[in-house]
């Protein structure tokens, strides 16, 4: 009915065009508030049926893609202009190791009188030989009367158990880089003519994982000192049933992944400092966090008293609250307090590098981490197309502001290609007349008052053209490990959750600095250490000056 109105059509006496306005804004709020409802009854209902030992309304997904309204991402409008990515080719023939060569005759019988030998044409064909390699060792054996002691000649390097380093690689590769379940890695081996237990493949996977563990904290040492920026994010990932996060830390070098019960800014603190529990410190520094985080003067006079210059954990931390300060400091304003001791402490180490740049999305974990936070304008985009307004008339308002916001998002992808001092302050001042013009469509409106006060985040690339203008480094990462958790639901142990950030850190790594994750870990089981660490190799690069957007 509404599909051809437009009130700038409606002679406006006596104000009739703007209450005509206001009562379109209205319908769209309460249609919105209709759809809410909706959701809340119909989640009632099936907590009610669910009390009575009954089943809710099942959820059935559609067998077609879903509706327009119901898809928010914005790679289409994100690479509008850009070529169609190509598919990748396949590695080169000159790039393929040959393991042995083969002269290959024709039978004279078969040619003719006047056939003249011309030389060998050359042709390369890959291919696999998996076979067992069971070996049974006679090891020397002496016996010293003197000593009343047993000799007895070691294992070659790389064998231990009752698996040698090659299939002991291959389980670790299968699982935390193929993808595969524990169930269908034993499955293969079987087929293979391996004979294997589920305990042993359990074991090969979680136990023993110290090294690797190094290995993966080496890897966020370097990579956190690798660039001038950082993504970060997280996930769900259940420890053992319980609800965890998975937070993913990476840049162009590298990606580390680290489950924690919680994701708050404490959390995210001692991650970036690679420990597992928080640190604190309170100085005059502190001083200047509290009042940013406008704690009461009387809680900053007796914070002042506490051990000055001197680290202290959560648990020292946790007797100075309740020293008669938990019971007039609500929970928020406590946990403020321990995020100011945990920022002077992080702040105050050189263990770690200080991040320049964070880029992340406007969760409130993610603030005051960084000297600067730079916002991702996929996130930010992506709001925009979660508005579902029922008005055609809002909805060809929300079409031209989303042709004005990727329009700026390519001037900015055009200004990293090629930076210069003089675009800055023409795509500044366009930023905000985009972001603070009014339209007709009230919800429009205060999505774009909302982008118009991350000006400072949304633009730290004028100041810094190296970095990305999005967050999907660090939402790819997440993506392996939902699929990790698709198909092994979670660890079950506290080894467990080691061994899954251990070896997803040390694979996701290896992929980016293009060293094959099996070839790394046969390396360091059979103890030959032939290949660089994956830290030093990130040491070695340079910092890339632009990467591709």
């Amino acid at each position: 009915m509404l599909d051809n109105f437009n009130p700038q059509m409606i002679q406006d006496v006596e104000g009739a065009r703007q209450a005509v306005v206001l009562l379109l804004n209205l319908v769209e709020e309460l249609k919105q508030e209709n759809l809410t409802q909706r959701a809340e009854i119909q989640r009632l209902r099936d907590e009610n049926n669910r009390l009575k030992g009954e089943q809710g309304k099942p959820d059935i997904k559609p067998n077609k893609k879903s509706s327009k309204n119901d898809d928010h991402s914005s790679e289409e409008e994100r690479r509008q202009g850009k070529k169609p990515r190509k598919p990748k080719k396949r590695r080169k023939l000159k790039d393929v190791k040959i393991d042995r060569e083969e002269h290959l005759e024709i039978d004279p019988s078969t040619l003719p009188d006047d056939a003249k030998f011309q030389g060998y044409d050359p042709v390369i064909i890959q291919d696999l030989r998996i076979e067992t390699d069971n070996v049974r060792f006679y090891r020397a054996r002496y016996y010293s009367a003197s000593e009343q002691k047993n000799y007895t000649a070691p294992l070659p390097d790389g064998y231990k158990g009752q698996f040698g380093p090659t299939i002991r690689s291959l389980v670790i590769s299968l699982y935390y880089a193929a993808g595969m379940s524990e169930p269908k890695i034993i499955e293969l081996l079987e087929q293979m003519g391996i004979n294997i237990s589920e305990g042993k493949v359990s074991s090969l996977l979680t136990k023993e994982t110290e090294e690797w563990q190094a290995e993966a904290d080496d890897i966020i040492t370097a990579g956190l000192g690798s660039s001038s920026w950082q993504h970060i994010d997280d996930t769900g990932t259940r420890v053992n049933g319980v609800n965890g996060y998975c937070h993913i830390l990476c840049n162009p070098f590298y990606t580390a992944y680290a489950t924690r019960p919680k994701k708050n800014r404490l959390t995210v603190i001692a991650l970036l400092q690679n420990s597992e529990e928080s640190i604190f410190l309170f100085n005059q520094q502190t001083e200047e966090w509290l009042v940013k985080f406008e704690i009461p003067l009387w809680a900053r006079e007796q914070i002042a008293t506490w051990p000055q210059e001197k680290l202290l954990s959560e648990e020292e931390v946790a007797n100075l609250l309740s020293d008669g300060m938990s019971e007039r400091l609500n929970q928020q304003q406590q946990a403020r307090v321990c995020e100011a001791g945990a920022l002077t402490a992080y702040y105050a180490q050189d263990k770690y590098p200080v991040i320049p740049i964070l880029m992340s999305d406007d969760a409130p974990q993610f603030h005051h981490l960084a000297k600067e936070q730079a916002l991702c304008w996929v996130h930010e985009g992506r709001h925009y197309k979660k508005l579902q307004p029922q008005v055609a008339y809002h909805q060809e308002i929300l079409d031209g502001v989303l042709n004005q916001f990727w329009d700026y998002y390519h001037d900015l992808q055009a200004y990293r290609a090629a930076p210069s001092p003089e675009k800055v302050e023409v795509l500044r001042s366009k930023f905000r007349t985009i972001f603070s013009q009014t339209t007709d469509y009230e919800q429009l409106n205060q999505r774009l008052a909302k982008t118009l006060a991350h000006e400072e985040k949304l633009l730290v690339v004028l100041g810094h053209p190296e970095i990305p203008l999005h967050n999907n480094p660090a939402e790819l990462g997440a993506r392996q490990r939902v699929r990790k958790r698709d198909v092994s639901f979670g660890p079950r142990t506290e080894e467990g959750k080691i061994a899954w950030d251990s070896f997803m850190t040390i694979a996701e790594t290896a992929k980016k600095v293009g060293v094959s994750f099996y070839k790394y870990i046969l390396d360091r089981v059979s103890q030959e250490r032939a290949m660089p660490s994956l830290a030093d190799i990130i040491r070695s690069r340079e910092q890339p000056v632009l990467i591709s957007p």
